[in-house]
């Protein structure tokens, strides 16, 4: 490599470093902006709207920590989001093992009819999916938002294990059959151990969609003992809409259990999304 060519090189990487750092800074100022505004009273606020707090204000914090309300909130999205998750991942990926390795009359045009369920906005269907809940009883109901959001989960997750499974190798499951091992038992003891970053991939966006849903939540559950973090925040704007410190300090807690989920199952995500890159 000659000289030119390494000036060359190393000026792209100094580029992209630039780029990376730039987009950083554009995602991180504002996270810090408001943790930092957290630690203020609303009048320091208005007065010192970008430095750090004069006095450090815990109690924004430390009262909303201590709010039985928000531990409340904090466990209805956890459920819902568990629920929604192993509904999508089980149904999906039964569904892509069938459409990835049996060959069945309609196959396509039936994952077609799936694959046009990533081009449904759920605003068109708020309406008759509010009287379909209303009418089997499931209004305030946790599984009133687990099994729209499954159902609306299914297209992407379905794509994604399908192209995953169409990679496993066919000598695989016709070795597994000859040692008398059954398609389901292929699919059990073989498959799902090998799709696991992509299972993993899937769950990440699942529970991270589901978590951050505020529209269904908010059009199924009237009661607020069911309110999910989404609502939550918007009623607690509304609440103290004259506090903004508190806001703030309320808006970095209710973002500080997905940021901490996305943080562990950031590297699962990733592989996730590469291993499919890396086969063949």
């Amino acid at each position: 490599m000659t000289a030119r060519q390494t000036t060359r090189r190393g000026g792209r990487t100094w580029g992209l470093h630039l780029v990376l750092t730039a987009v950083g800074a554009v995602m991180a100022v504002p996270l810090l902006y408001a943790v930092l505004s957290g630690f203020k009273s609303t009048d320091e606020l208005s007065r010192n709207p970008v430095g750090l707090p004069e006095s450090w204000v815990t109690s924004n914090y430390t009262q909303i920590l201590g709010s039985v309300d928000f531990w409340r909130l904090i466990g209805n999205s956890t459920l819902i989001a568990v629920g929604t998750t192993v509904l999508i991942v089980a149904v999906s990926a039964l569904s892509a093992f069938s459409f990835a390795r049996f060959a069945f009359r309609g196959r396509e045009a039936l994952f077609t009819l799936f694959t046009m369920g990533l081009m449904f906005p759920f605003a068109v269907a708020a309406l008759p999916l509010f009287l379909l809940l209303r009418s089997l009883d499931l209004l305030d109901n946790p599984l009133g938002v687990i099994l729209p959001q499954a159902a609306f989960g299914l297209p992407m997750t379905i794509i994604i294990l399908r192209g995953f499974f169409r990679q496993i190798p066919g000598e695989l499951e016709e070795a597994a059959t000859l040692d008398g091992c059954s398609s389901f038992g292929f699919f059990w003891r073989v498959l799902l151990p090998m799709a696991r970053p992509a299972l993993g991939t899937v769950s990440v966006l699942a529970v991270v969609t589901s978590w951050n849903n505020f529209f269904l939540p908010l059009l199924v559950f009237t009661d607020a003992q069911w309110w999910t973090l989404p609502i939550g925040v918007q009623q607690f704007q509304g609440q103290y809409s004259a506090d903004y410190a508190k806001v703030f300090a309320y808006l970095v807690l209710a973002m500080v259990p997905a940021l901490a989920f996305y943080s562990v199952a950031e590297r699962q995500l990733v592989g996730g999304l590469t291993a499919g890159a890396t086969k063949g």
